[in-house]
């Protein structure tokens, strides 16, 4: 199991991301979640600025405007490409992820990684979920706000990761056949279900 990349999507309020950085602390391999725009606007010549704009986000109405023509977008802070802003993005994040997996085992959130490295000869790619009301206990208290609030922005989350997962990969977000293994953390909590993935990883690739 020494050259296992994982590859995580999750729903907003999951603790996904949580039990990805759990996962890397176990086994002592990198987390990657919005560290890959740093690394894709360094690459790219985009700005950090356009890149967080646009990070899993493809139905956004500025982008679809900029994608209906060519433009050059270097007075907005990116690389004078003619490419529309949207396959800059995409591609930069997309070549961000290859390289950072050709540095060897790491832990990718989100950014349909899985599908970037479906060719990866160790993938194990992992969809996090929980149920409504667990989820919305957890935004309100990480953001503080009210439930009503913490359920609006689960909605608009979820909303915004499933488009830019199925724009781009062809697959379905979230659909069990997509992954290797769902967890629904409601129940078992992070650490055990950072635990579970290690133990599935095992038995997928055993020694």
């Amino acid at each position: 199991m020494n050259n296992v990349i994982f590859a995580i999507g999750r729903q907003f309020g999951s603790g996904g991301r949580a039990i990805g950085r759990l996962l890397s602390e176990r086994l002592g391999i990198p987390f990657y979640d919005k560290d890959i725009l740093t690394h894709a606007a360094k690459e790219s010549g985009l700005s950090s600025e356009v890149m967080s704009y646009f990070d899993e986000a493809p139905n956004n109405s500025l982008l679809y405007s900029l994608s209906t023509g060519v433009y050059s977008m270097g007075d907005v802070g990116v690389a004078n490409y003619t490419l529309p802003v949207n396959q800059q993005v995409f591609q930069a994040q997309f070549d961000a992820i290859r390289a950072l997996a050709e540095q060897g085992p790491c832990v990718i959130v989100g950014r349909c990684a899985d599908y970037v490295l479906e060719k990866y000869p160790q993938l194990v790619s992992v969809f996090v979920y929980a149920d409504l009301p667990k989820r919305m206990e957890r935004v309100a208290e990480y953001d503080e706000v009210s439930l009503a609030e913490a359920k609006s922005r689960i909605a608009k989350s979820d909303k915004k990761r499933a488009n830019y997962y199925n724009f781009y990969s062809g697959k379905k977000w979230g659909v069990a056949s997509t992954y290797d293994l769902c967890i629904n953390s409601t129940d078992i909590g992070y650490e055990n279900a950072a635990e579970l993935i290690v133990k599935f990883a095992e038995m997928k690739y055993p020694e």
